[in-house]
Protein backbone atom coordinates (compact mmCIF):
# COMPACT_ATOMS: atom_id res chain seq x y z
CA UNK A 1 0.00 0.00 0.00
CA UNK A 2 3.00 2.46 1.32
CA UNK A 3 4.55 1.29 -2.33
CA UNK A 4 1.18 2.69 -4.41
CA UNK A 5 1.21 5.85 -2.40
CA UNK A 6 4.51 6.88 -3.25
CA UNK A 7 3.89 5.79 -7.07
CA UNK A 8 0.65 8.15 -6.97
CA UNK A 9 2.42 10.93 -5.44
CA UNK A 10 5.16 10.79 -8.39
CA UNK A 11 2.49 10.41 -10.71
CA UNK A 12 1.42 13.91 -9.92
CA UNK A 13 4.75 15.46 -8.91
CA UNK A 14 5.34 14.22 -12.83
CA UNK A 15 2.74 14.78 -14.55
CA UNK A 16 1.91 16.05 -17.74
CA UNK A 17 -1.47 17.64 -18.00
CA UNK A 18 -3.52 18.68 -21.46
CA UNK A 19 -6.69 20.06 -21.26
CA UNK A 20 -6.67 19.62 -17.70
CA UNK A 21 -6.41 15.73 -18.38
CA UNK A 22 -3.60 13.80 -17.15
CA UNK A 23 -1.30 12.00 -19.18
CA UNK A 24 1.32 9.97 -17.63
CA UNK A 25 0.47 6.00 -17.41
CA UNK A 26 -2.51 4.18 -18.32
CA UNK A 27 -6.05 4.69 -16.55
CA UNK A 28 -7.12 1.46 -17.18
CA UNK A 29 -6.66 -1.01 -13.95
CA UNK A 30 -5.09 -3.86 -15.42
CA UNK A 31 -4.86 -6.19 -12.34
CA UNK A 32 -9.30 -5.18 -11.35
CA UNK A 33 -9.77 -5.96 -15.54
CA UNK A 34 -8.06 -9.84 -15.66
CA UNK A 35 -9.91 -10.46 -11.74
CA UNK A 36 -13.07 -9.47 -13.42
CA UNK A 37 -12.27 -11.65 -16.67
CA UNK A 38 -11.76 -15.06 -14.59
CA UNK A 39 -14.50 -14.13 -12.35
CA UNK A 40 -16.73 -13.70 -15.23
CA UNK A 41 -15.22 -16.84 -17.61
CA UNK A 42 -15.75 -19.19 -13.83
CA UNK A 43 -19.32 -17.95 -14.34
CA UNK A 44 -19.59 -18.87 -18.08
CA UNK A 45 -18.01 -22.13 -17.39
CA UNK A 46 -20.77 -23.08 -14.51
CA UNK A 47 -23.47 -22.00 -16.02
CA UNK A 48 -23.30 -22.23 -19.49
CA UNK A 49 -20.85 -24.98 -20.87
CA UNK A 50 -21.13 -27.12 -18.16
CA UNK A 51 -24.63 -27.17 -18.33
CA UNK A 52 -25.62 -27.59 -22.08
CA UNK A 53 -25.77 -30.90 -22.77
CA UNK A 54 -28.04 -31.05 -18.86
CA UNK A 55 -32.00 -32.07 -20.52
CA UNK A 56 -33.35 -30.69 -16.76
CA UNK A 57 -32.00 -27.55 -17.02
CA UNK A 58 -34.49 -24.83 -18.79
CA UNK A 59 -34.13 -23.92 -22.59
CA UNK A 60 -35.53 -20.48 -21.17
CA UNK A 61 -36.44 -18.98 -17.92
CA UNK A 62 -39.38 -16.87 -19.57
CA UNK A 63 -40.12 -13.50 -18.33
CA UNK A 64 -42.29 -10.81 -19.91
CA UNK A 65 -40.54 -7.86 -21.15
CA UNK A 66 -41.61 -4.81 -18.71
CA UNK A 67 -40.40 -7.85 -15.92
CA UNK A 68 -37.46 -8.33 -17.68
CA UNK A 69 -36.47 -4.70 -17.67
CA UNK A 70 -36.86 -4.18 -14.17
CA UNK A 71 -34.91 -7.74 -13.50
CA UNK A 72 -31.83 -6.45 -15.45
CA UNK A 73 -31.53 -2.87 -14.19
CA UNK A 74 -31.06 -1.54 -18.11
CA UNK A 75 -30.40 1.74 -17.37
CA UNK A 76 -26.92 3.60 -17.57
CA UNK A 77 -25.61 5.89 -15.43
CA UNK A 78 -22.78 8.32 -15.01
CA UNK A 79 -21.10 6.42 -12.42
CA UNK A 80 -19.74 2.55 -12.80
CA UNK A 81 -20.92 -0.21 -10.73
CA UNK A 82 -19.15 -2.16 -9.16
CA UNK A 83 -17.62 -5.65 -10.10
CA UNK A 84 -19.92 -7.51 -7.65
CA UNK A 85 -23.08 -5.80 -9.66
CA UNK A 86 -21.57 -7.05 -12.81
CA UNK A 87 -20.88 -10.03 -12.54
CA UNK A 88 -24.50 -10.67 -11.06
CA UNK A 89 -25.78 -8.48 -14.07
CA UNK A 90 -23.69 -11.43 -16.09
CA UNK A 91 -25.56 -14.57 -14.25
CA UNK A 92 -28.88 -12.80 -14.95
CA UNK A 93 -28.11 -12.14 -18.56
CA UNK A 94 -27.14 -15.95 -18.86
CA UNK A 95 -30.29 -17.03 -16.42
CA UNK A 96 -32.96 -14.98 -18.50
CA UNK A 97 -31.61 -15.70 -22.35
CA UNK A 98 -32.71 -18.59 -24.57
CA UNK A 99 -30.21 -21.56 -23.67
CA UNK A 100 -28.92 -22.60 -27.79
CA UNK A 101 -27.39 -25.27 -27.16
CA UNK A 102 -29.99 -26.65 -25.04
CA UNK A 103 -30.21 -30.37 -26.73
CA UNK A 104 -34.53 -29.41 -26.87
CA UNK A 105 -33.73 -25.93 -28.47
CA UNK A 106 -35.11 -26.76 -31.77
CA UNK A 107 -36.38 -23.52 -33.00
CA UNK A 108 -33.90 -22.17 -35.87
CA UNK A 109 -31.47 -23.72 -38.31
CA UNK A 110 -28.75 -23.37 -35.31
CA UNK A 111 -28.37 -25.02 -32.28
CA UNK A 112 -25.71 -26.64 -30.01
CA UNK A 113 -22.51 -26.03 -29.03
CA UNK A 114 -18.80 -26.93 -30.16
CA UNK A 115 -16.19 -26.61 -27.80
CA UNK A 116 -13.31 -26.23 -30.56
CA UNK A 117 -15.29 -23.37 -32.59
CA UNK A 118 -16.37 -21.78 -28.86
CA UNK A 119 -13.05 -21.73 -27.70
CA UNK A 120 -11.61 -20.16 -31.43
CA UNK A 121 -14.42 -17.53 -30.34
CA UNK A 122 -12.68 -16.37 -27.33
CA UNK A 123 -9.28 -16.25 -28.82
CA UNK A 124 -10.60 -13.67 -31.14
CA UNK A 125 -12.64 -11.77 -29.25
CA UNK A 126 -9.31 -11.44 -26.94
CA UNK A 127 -7.64 -10.73 -29.99
CA UNK A 128 -10.02 -8.44 -31.42
CA UNK A 129 -8.94 -8.67 -34.87
CA UNK A 130 -10.32 -7.32 -38.02
CA UNK A 131 -9.68 -9.04 -41.64
CA UNK A 132 -8.65 -6.61 -44.05
CA UNK A 133 -5.03 -6.59 -44.56
CA UNK A 134 -2.20 -9.06 -43.88
CA UNK A 135 -0.11 -6.92 -41.69
CA UNK A 136 -3.20 -6.67 -38.74
CA UNK A 137 -4.39 -10.30 -39.73
CA UNK A 138 -1.86 -12.88 -41.01
CA UNK A 139 -2.77 -15.73 -39.19
CA UNK A 140 -6.53 -15.15 -40.14
CA UNK A 141 -6.30 -14.09 -43.73
CA UNK A 142 -4.36 -17.30 -44.12
CA UNK A 143 -7.19 -19.41 -42.50
CA UNK A 144 -9.64 -17.76 -44.73
CA UNK A 145 -8.00 -18.92 -47.47
CA UNK A 146 -7.24 -22.20 -46.67
CA UNK A 147 -10.95 -23.15 -45.34
CA UNK A 148 -12.85 -21.24 -48.43
CA UNK A 149 -10.48 -23.68 -51.00
CA UNK A 150 -11.43 -26.40 -49.10
CA UNK A 151 -15.33 -25.50 -49.27
CA UNK A 152 -14.67 -24.63 -53.11
CA UNK A 153 -13.56 -28.52 -53.26
CA UNK A 154 -16.33 -29.80 -51.97
CA UNK A 155 -18.89 -27.74 -54.16
CA UNK A 156 -17.00 -29.75 -56.82
CA UNK A 157 -14.84 -26.50 -58.22
CA UNK A 158 -11.27 -26.49 -59.74
CA UNK A 159 -11.10 -23.33 -58.26
CA UNK A 160 -12.96 -20.19 -56.98
CA UNK A 161 -12.54 -17.12 -55.22
CA UNK A 162 -14.57 -16.89 -51.69
CA UNK A 163 -15.49 -13.97 -48.92
CA UNK A 164 -16.95 -14.65 -45.51
CA UNK A 165 -19.42 -12.49 -44.78
CA UNK A 166 -22.12 -11.36 -41.50
CA UNK A 167 -24.87 -13.88 -42.89
CA UNK A 168 -26.21 -15.78 -45.33
CA UNK A 169 -28.79 -12.72 -46.42
CA UNK A 170 -25.57 -10.47 -47.04
CA UNK A 171 -24.42 -13.25 -49.23
CA UNK A 172 -27.10 -13.58 -51.24
CA UNK A 173 -26.99 -9.87 -51.66
CA UNK A 174 -23.63 -10.30 -52.72
CA UNK A 175 -24.33 -12.38 -55.33
CA UNK A 176 -27.17 -10.39 -57.05
CA UNK A 177 -25.00 -7.67 -57.16
CA UNK A 178 -22.26 -9.54 -58.32
CA UNK A 179 -24.57 -11.34 -60.71
CA UNK A 180 -25.42 -7.77 -61.99
CA UNK A 181 -22.08 -6.28 -62.24
CA UNK A 182 -21.03 -8.83 -64.64
CA UNK A 183 -24.29 -8.36 -66.72
CA UNK A 184 -23.32 -4.78 -66.75
CA UNK A 185 -20.07 -3.81 -65.26
CA UNK A 186 -20.50 0.45 -66.25
CA UNK A 187 -22.88 0.00 -62.97
CA UNK A 188 -20.55 0.26 -60.37
CA UNK A 189 -19.27 3.98 -62.05
CA UNK A 190 -22.17 4.87 -63.84
CA UNK A 191 -25.08 3.48 -61.52
CA UNK A 192 -28.55 2.74 -62.36
CA UNK A 193 -29.82 5.71 -64.88
CA UNK A 194 -30.13 4.40 -68.70
CA UNK A 195 -30.25 0.65 -67.65
CA UNK A 196 -32.92 -1.39 -69.03
CA UNK A 197 -35.44 -3.38 -66.51
CA UNK A 198 -33.34 -6.03 -64.48
CA UNK A 199 -35.41 -9.11 -63.91
CA UNK A 200 -34.39 -11.87 -61.59
CA UNK A 201 -35.83 -15.29 -60.73
CA UNK A 202 -36.16 -17.40 -57.65
CA UNK A 203 -38.53 -19.89 -56.00
CA UNK A 204 -41.48 -19.26 -54.27
CA UNK A 205 -39.83 -21.23 -51.11
CA UNK A 206 -36.98 -18.80 -51.56
CA UNK A 207 -35.34 -17.21 -48.47
CA UNK A 208 -36.85 -13.59 -47.74
CA UNK A 209 -33.61 -12.01 -48.01
CA UNK A 210 -34.28 -12.25 -52.05
CA UNK A 211 -36.61 -9.49 -51.70
CA UNK A 212 -34.42 -7.52 -49.24
CA UNK A 213 -31.35 -7.61 -51.61
CA UNK A 214 -33.66 -6.26 -54.25
CA UNK A 215 -34.88 -3.44 -52.10
CA UNK A 216 -31.57 -3.06 -51.54
CA UNK A 217 -29.51 -2.77 -54.74
CA UNK A 218 -32.46 -0.83 -56.48
CA UNK A 219 -33.59 -3.75 -58.12
CA UNK A 220 -36.75 -3.67 -57.19
CA UNK A 221 -38.85 -6.55 -55.66
CA UNK A 222 -41.66 -6.02 -58.65
CA UNK A 223 -39.20 -7.50 -60.67
CA UNK A 224 -37.86 -10.67 -58.80
CA UNK A 225 -40.16 -13.46 -60.37
CA UNK A 226 -41.29 -16.13 -57.94
CA UNK A 227 -40.95 -19.30 -59.64
CA UNK A 228 -43.70 -21.93 -58.29
CA UNK A 229 -42.49 -25.03 -56.75
CA UNK A 230 -44.04 -28.47 -56.53
CA UNK A 231 -45.69 -30.10 -53.88
CA UNK A 232 -42.28 -30.73 -51.89
CA UNK A 233 -41.27 -26.91 -52.38
CA UNK A 234 -39.03 -27.57 -55.44
CA UNK A 235 -38.63 -25.06 -58.00
CA UNK A 236 -40.75 -26.70 -61.50
CA UNK A 237 -37.58 -26.28 -64.16
CA UNK A 238 -40.23 -25.72 -67.11
CA UNK A 239 -41.99 -22.50 -64.93
CA UNK A 240 -38.42 -20.77 -64.62
CA UNK A 241 -38.04 -21.60 -68.43
CA UNK A 242 -41.92 -19.93 -68.93
CA UNK A 243 -41.08 -16.98 -66.83
CA UNK A 244 -37.87 -16.20 -69.04
CA UNK A 245 -39.30 -16.09 -71.84
CA UNK A 246 -42.35 -14.23 -70.56
CA UNK A 247 -39.32 -11.15 -69.17
CA UNK A 248 -37.72 -11.43 -72.60
CA UNK A 249 -41.33 -10.59 -74.13
CA UNK A 250 -41.70 -8.00 -71.86
CA UNK A 251 -38.46 -5.92 -72.89
CA UNK A 252 -36.93 -6.38 -69.55
CA UNK A 253 -33.38 -7.92 -69.41
CA UNK A 254 -32.81 -11.46 -67.28
CA UNK A 255 -29.58 -11.46 -65.52
CA UNK A 256 -29.91 -14.18 -62.29
CA UNK A 257 -31.44 -17.19 -61.24
CA UNK A 258 -31.10 -18.30 -57.62
CA UNK A 259 -32.19 -21.68 -56.72
CA UNK A 260 -32.50 -22.59 -53.21
CA UNK A 261 -30.78 -25.91 -51.67
CA UNK A 262 -32.47 -26.32 -48.27
CA UNK A 263 -35.34 -24.49 -47.70
CA UNK A 264 -36.34 -22.84 -44.48
CA UNK A 265 -39.26 -24.45 -43.98
CA UNK A 266 -39.42 -27.72 -45.60
CA UNK A 267 -35.96 -28.03 -46.42
CA UNK A 268 -36.56 -28.58 -50.44
CA UNK A 269 -33.61 -28.55 -52.55
CA UNK A 270 -34.45 -27.07 -56.52
CA UNK A 271 -33.25 -29.43 -59.38
CA UNK A 272 -30.00 -27.69 -59.63
CA UNK A 273 -28.98 -29.36 -63.04
CA UNK A 274 -32.30 -28.87 -64.96
CA UNK A 275 -31.86 -24.81 -63.15
CA UNK A 276 -28.26 -25.05 -64.60
CA UNK A 277 -29.72 -26.20 -68.10
CA UNK A 278 -31.59 -23.21 -68.41
CA UNK A 279 -29.11 -20.69 -67.15
CA UNK A 280 -26.86 -21.52 -69.49
CA UNK A 281 -29.51 -21.22 -72.72
CA UNK A 282 -30.03 -18.10 -71.60
CA UNK A 283 -26.87 -16.60 -70.46
CA UNK A 284 -27.82 -16.35 -66.74
CA UNK A 285 -26.23 -16.37 -63.75
CA UNK A 286 -26.84 -19.04 -61.30
CA UNK A 287 -26.45 -18.96 -57.62
CA UNK A 288 -27.55 -21.19 -55.36
CA UNK A 289 -28.54 -20.12 -51.76
CA UNK A 290 -27.19 -23.45 -49.53
CA UNK A 291 -26.89 -21.37 -46.26
CA UNK A 292 -28.79 -24.09 -44.69
CA UNK A 293 -28.31 -26.93 -47.27
CA UNK A 294 -24.79 -26.83 -48.27
CA UNK A 295 -23.42 -28.76 -45.49
CA UNK A 296 -24.75 -31.83 -47.11
CA UNK A 297 -22.06 -31.63 -49.02
CA UNK A 298 -19.83 -33.43 -46.54
CA UNK A 299 -21.89 -36.00 -46.58
CA UNK A 300 -21.13 -38.96 -49.12
CA UNK A 301 -24.79 -40.41 -47.99
CA UNK A 302 -26.82 -37.14 -48.54
CA UNK A 303 -24.35 -35.13 -50.99
CA UNK A 304 -27.22 -36.05 -53.89
CA UNK A 305 -28.98 -33.52 -52.49
CA UNK A 306 -27.14 -30.87 -54.36
CA UNK A 307 -25.97 -32.67 -56.84
CA UNK A 308 -25.27 -29.86 -60.10
CA UNK A 309 -23.92 -27.57 -58.00
CA UNK A 310 -20.75 -27.50 -59.49
CA UNK A 311 -22.77 -25.95 -62.48
CA UNK A 312 -23.25 -23.07 -60.28
CA UNK A 313 -22.10 -19.24 -60.54
CA UNK A 314 -21.87 -18.39 -57.17
CA UNK A 315 -22.93 -20.59 -53.93
CA UNK A 316 -23.58 -18.90 -50.60
CA UNK A 317 -23.30 -22.27 -47.17
CA UNK A 318 -23.28 -20.97 -43.79
CA UNK A 319 -21.48 -23.66 -41.50
CA UNK A 320 -22.56 -22.20 -38.47
CA UNK A 321 -25.97 -24.06 -39.09
CA UNK A 322 -25.76 -28.03 -39.46
CA UNK A 323 -22.20 -27.85 -38.64
CA UNK A 324 -21.93 -25.44 -35.74
CA UNK A 325 -19.32 -23.17 -36.52
CA UNK A 326 -21.13 -20.75 -33.91
CA UNK A 327 -22.56 -17.40 -35.55
CA UNK A 328 -21.86 -15.93 -37.60
CA UNK A 329 -19.42 -17.85 -39.89
CA UNK A 330 -21.31 -17.60 -43.59
CA UNK A 331 -19.39 -17.69 -47.29
CA UNK A 332 -20.20 -16.41 -50.04
CA UNK A 333 -18.02 -18.61 -52.77
CA UNK A 334 -17.79 -17.88 -56.21
CA UNK A 335 -16.45 -19.87 -59.08
CA UNK A 336 -14.90 -17.09 -61.23
CA UNK A 337 -11.39 -16.73 -60.52
CA UNK A 338 -10.15 -14.08 -62.53
CA UNK A 339 -10.79 -11.38 -59.80
CA UNK A 340 -14.54 -10.37 -60.65
CA UNK A 341 -15.38 -10.12 -56.83
CA UNK A 342 -12.83 -7.75 -56.23
CA UNK A 343 -13.68 -5.78 -59.50
CA UNK A 344 -16.96 -5.91 -58.03
CA UNK A 345 -16.30 -4.17 -54.70
CA UNK A 346 -12.80 -2.78 -54.46
CA UNK A 347 -12.37 0.92 -53.94
CA UNK A 348 -8.82 0.77 -53.50
CA UNK A 349 -8.33 3.29 -50.37
CA UNK A 350 -4.69 4.12 -50.85
CA UNK A 351 -4.48 4.22 -46.75
CA UNK A 352 -5.06 0.84 -46.34
CA UNK A 353 -4.51 -1.13 -49.58
CA UNK A 354 -1.31 0.40 -50.32
CA UNK A 355 0.08 -0.97 -53.50
CA UNK A 356 3.85 -0.53 -52.24
CA UNK A 357 3.86 -2.31 -49.01
CA UNK A 358 6.83 -4.84 -47.91
CA UNK A 359 4.58 -8.28 -48.30
CA UNK A 360 2.71 -9.89 -51.24
CA UNK A 361 -0.11 -7.28 -51.38
CA UNK A 362 -2.66 -10.02 -52.66
CA UNK A 363 -2.97 -11.16 -49.27
CA UNK A 364 -4.69 -7.79 -48.62
CA UNK A 365 -7.79 -9.59 -49.70
CA UNK A 366 -10.19 -6.72 -47.56
CA UNK A 367 -11.02 -4.75 -50.77
CA UNK A 368 -13.32 -7.80 -51.89
CA UNK A 369 -15.65 -6.96 -49.13
CA UNK A 370 -18.69 -4.61 -48.67
CA UNK A 371 -17.20 -3.90 -45.09
CA UNK A 372 -13.66 -2.41 -44.01
CA UNK A 373 -13.85 -3.94 -40.32
CA UNK A 374 -14.78 -7.59 -40.69
CA UNK A 375 -14.75 -10.00 -38.29
CA UNK A 376 -12.84 -13.58 -38.64
CA UNK A 377 -15.44 -16.00 -39.18
CA UNK A 378 -13.56 -18.62 -40.87
CA UNK A 379 -10.83 -19.36 -38.04
CA UNK A 380 -14.10 -20.89 -36.01
CA UNK A 381 -15.13 -23.21 -38.80
CA UNK A 382 -10.95 -23.98 -39.19
CA UNK A 383 -10.37 -24.98 -35.58
CA UNK A 384 -13.42 -27.22 -35.63
CA UNK A 385 -12.47 -28.59 -38.77
CA UNK A 386 -8.67 -29.31 -37.74
CA UNK A 387 -10.53 -30.65 -34.19
CA UNK A 388 -13.00 -33.32 -35.97
CA UNK A 389 -11.54 -33.87 -39.77
CA UNK A 390 -13.74 -34.11 -42.61
CA UNK A 391 -15.14 -37.44 -41.13
CA UNK A 392 -16.16 -35.55 -37.62
CA UNK A 393 -18.00 -33.03 -39.40
CA UNK A 394 -19.51 -35.93 -42.03
CA UNK A 395 -21.10 -37.91 -38.99
CA UNK A 396 -23.01 -34.69 -37.60
CA UNK A 397 -24.63 -34.59 -40.91
CA UNK A 398 -25.35 -38.23 -41.09
CA UNK A 399 -26.41 -37.85 -37.24
CA UNK A 400 -29.04 -35.08 -37.58
CA UNK A 401 -30.44 -36.89 -40.75
CA UNK A 402 -30.99 -40.29 -38.91
CA UNK A 403 -32.63 -38.51 -35.86
CA UNK A 404 -35.28 -36.55 -38.35
CA UNK A 405 -35.96 -40.25 -39.81
CA UNK A 406 -36.41 -41.55 -36.50
CA UNK A 407 -38.35 -39.04 -35.68
CA UNK A 408 -41.00 -39.05 -38.94
CA UNK A 409 -41.19 -43.22 -38.32
CA UNK A 410 -42.51 -42.25 -34.92
CA UNK A 411 -45.22 -39.47 -35.76
CA UNK A 412 -46.04 -42.07 -37.70
CA UNK A 413 -47.16 -44.50 -35.14
CA UNK A 414 -48.58 -42.20 -32.79
CA UNK A 415 -52.51 -40.77 -32.54
CA UNK A 416 -52.98 -37.30 -33.48
CA UNK A 417 -49.70 -36.30 -35.15
CA UNK A 418 -49.55 -36.06 -39.05
CA UNK A 419 -47.05 -34.71 -40.92
CA UNK A 420 -47.03 -32.57 -43.99
CA UNK A 421 -44.67 -34.31 -45.91
CA UNK A 422 -41.57 -37.33 -46.19
CA UNK A 423 -38.69 -34.72 -45.43
CA UNK A 424 -35.72 -35.02 -47.50
CA UNK A 425 -33.53 -32.96 -45.03
CA UNK A 426 -33.67 -31.90 -41.60
CA UNK A 427 -36.69 -30.13 -41.41
CA UNK A 428 -39.56 -32.40 -40.12
CA UNK A 429 -43.02 -30.58 -40.68
CA UNK A 430 -45.96 -32.16 -38.59
CA UNK A 431 -49.94 -31.03 -37.10
CA UNK A 432 -50.35 -31.77 -33.73
CA UNK A 433 -54.66 -32.53 -33.54
CA UNK A 434 -55.64 -32.96 -29.96
CA UNK A 435 -58.51 -35.57 -29.02
CA UNK A 436 -60.98 -32.93 -29.04
CA UNK A 437 -60.75 -32.13 -32.65
CA UNK A 438 -59.78 -36.19 -34.28
CA UNK A 439 -63.07 -36.66 -35.00
CA UNK A 440 -64.57 -33.41 -36.14
CA UNK A 441 -65.22 -33.75 -39.99
CA UNK A 442 -62.43 -32.22 -42.61
CA UNK A 443 -63.29 -28.76 -43.66
CA UNK A 444 -63.10 -25.09 -42.93
CA UNK A 445 -63.99 -25.57 -38.86
CA UNK A 446 -61.70 -28.00 -38.95
CA UNK A 447 -59.06 -26.01 -39.86
CA UNK A 448 -59.63 -22.90 -37.94
CA UNK A 449 -59.55 -24.89 -34.86
CA UNK A 450 -56.21 -26.59 -35.81
CA UNK A 451 -54.72 -23.50 -37.25
CA UNK A 452 -55.16 -22.03 -33.00
CA UNK A 453 -53.50 -25.03 -31.22
CA UNK A 454 -49.83 -24.78 -31.85
CA UNK A 455 -49.58 -20.78 -30.88
CA UNK A 456 -51.12 -22.33 -27.57
CA UNK A 457 -48.64 -25.13 -27.40
CA UNK A 458 -45.66 -22.82 -27.85
CA UNK A 459 -46.69 -20.47 -24.99
CA UNK A 460 -47.30 -23.68 -22.82
CA UNK A 461 -43.87 -24.91 -23.70
CA UNK A 462 -42.05 -21.61 -23.63
CA UNK A 463 -43.77 -20.33 -19.95
CA UNK A 464 -42.91 -23.90 -18.67
CA UNK A 465 -39.26 -23.84 -20.27
CA UNK A 466 -38.77 -27.31 -21.23
CA UNK A 467 -38.16 -26.90 -24.64
CA UNK A 468 -38.47 -24.87 -27.85
CA UNK A 469 -39.78 -25.58 -31.30
CA UNK A 470 -41.28 -23.15 -34.18
CA UNK A 471 -44.25 -23.34 -35.93
CA UNK A 472 -45.65 -21.49 -39.01
CA UNK A 473 -48.67 -21.08 -41.19
CA UNK A 474 -47.06 -22.07 -44.77
CA UNK A 475 -49.20 -21.62 -48.43
CA UNK A 476 -52.12 -21.86 -47.81
CA UNK A 477 -51.33 -24.62 -44.39
CA UNK A 478 -52.46 -23.65 -41.47
CA UNK A 479 -49.98 -23.41 -38.40
CA UNK A 480 -47.89 -26.37 -38.25
CA UNK A 481 -44.98 -27.53 -35.76
CA UNK A 482 -41.24 -26.77 -37.82
CA UNK A 483 -38.77 -29.52 -35.79
CA UNK A 484 -35.08 -29.18 -37.09
CA UNK A 485 -32.62 -31.56 -35.67
CA UNK A 486 -28.58 -30.08 -35.85
CA UNK A 487 -27.16 -30.79 -32.59
CA UNK A 488 -25.31 -33.74 -31.65
CA UNK A 489 -26.27 -33.23 -28.29
CA UNK A 490 -29.18 -34.46 -29.30
CA UNK A 491 -30.76 -37.79 -28.64
CA UNK A 492 -33.27 -40.41 -29.60
CA UNK A 493 -34.66 -39.87 -25.91
CA UNK A 494 -35.01 -36.18 -27.02
CA UNK A 495 -37.08 -36.85 -30.16
CA UNK A 496 -39.50 -39.22 -27.64
CA UNK A 497 -39.93 -36.32 -25.21
CA UNK A 498 -40.81 -33.71 -27.85
CA UNK A 499 -43.70 -36.02 -28.76
CA UNK A 500 -44.47 -37.03 -25.32
CA UNK A 501 -44.58 -33.27 -24.46
CA UNK A 502 -46.73 -32.15 -27.02
CA UNK A 503 -49.27 -34.33 -26.05
CA UNK A 504 -49.00 -33.76 -22.10
CA UNK A 505 -48.78 -29.29 -23.15
CA UNK A 506 -52.31 -30.26 -25.37
CA UNK A 507 -53.91 -32.61 -23.31
CA UNK A 508 -56.65 -30.43 -22.19
CA UNK A 509 -57.24 -28.40 -25.80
Amino acid sequence: AGNCKQEMLQKKKNAVLVDGVILNGPIMDSKAGEKFVEEACKIIMEEVIQKADDVTEKVCEWRDPETLKQILDLEMRDTGESHQKLLQLCQDVIQYSVKTSHPRFFNQLYAGIDYYSLVARFITEALNPSVYTYEVSPVFLLVEEAVIKKMIEFIGWEEGDGIFNPGGSVSNMYAMNLARYRFCPEIKEKGLSGLPRLVLFTSEECHYSMKKAASFLGIGTENVYFIRTDERGKMIPEELEKQVQRARKEGSAPFLVCATAGTTVLGAFDPLDKIADICEKHGLWLHVDASWGGSALISRKHCRLLHGIHRANSVAWNPHKMLLAGIQCCALLVKDNSGLLKDCYSAKAAYLFQQDKFYDVSYDTGDKSIQCSRRPDAFKFWLMWKALGTTGLEERVNRALALARYLVEEIKKRDGFQLLLEPEYANVCFWYIPPSLRKMEDGPEFWQKLHQVAPIIKERMMKKGSMMLGYQPHRGKVNFFRQVVISPQVSREDMDFLLDEIELLAKDL
